[in-house]
């Protein structure tokens, strides 16, 4: 990680440690749940090798009735178990840093939004001022959910993330018009 991918992860998550600090929750305790598979991996280790994780970490099993209900709840907002469990995984891995609050939720509207956007694409319009319209509405939505990305989590994630291919160069291609 560059300083400058430090300096974004300083402001976007917090601190395992100080997140713990300020919860009630011992470190150690927090560590093993993530062990267990009842937590997700840090998002980030930063360049001196602190665990950072969002401020909400803790929101999603609190919902659930604890780390060792959570599974159950996250999967079950899928109707299909096997969707649901492959987004357990992805949520388990910590790299959902492609939003600003993770939940199930959260994790669908994405998929919606990046569904429509592509539908739109694949079959542009834009002289249409409707098509353009409902276009900038799914990217403004989109864009509300993520947050912006660090040069780091192109390489890990091997290229363009989510917020190149679906907000900056669909709006670069298709800007509003007065």
């Amino acid at each position: 990680m560059t300083p400058a991918d430090d300096a974004y992860v300083n402001r976007q998550f917090v601190e395992l440690t100080e997140l713990c600090a300020a919860t009630g929750r011992d470190p150690e305790r927090v560590r093993r749940l993530v062990l267990d598979r009842c937590l997700p991996l840090p998002s980030y280790l930063r360049s001196d090798g602190a665990e950072m994780v969002p401020a909400d970490l803790f929101a999603l099993a609190d919902a659930a009735g604890g780390p060792d209900r959570l599974r159950a709840w996250f999967v079950g907002h899928w109707a299909d178990p096997v969707e649901g469990e492959e987004e357990w995984a992805g949520y388990l891995s910590g790299q959902y840093v492609c939003l600003r609050s993770v939940s199930p939720t959260t994790i669908r509207r994405k998929s919606e939004l990046m569904t429509t956007i592509d539908a739109a694409l694949a079959a542009p319009a834009p002289d249409d001022p409707a098509w353009r319209a409902a276009l900038h509405r799914s990217i403004d939505d989109l864009d509300a959910l993520e947050p912006d990305f660090t040069a780091y989590d192109r390489l890990r994630f091997g290229g363009p993330v989510s917020r190149d291919t679906h907000i900056t160069a669909p709006r670069a291609r298709h800007p509003r018009t007065p």
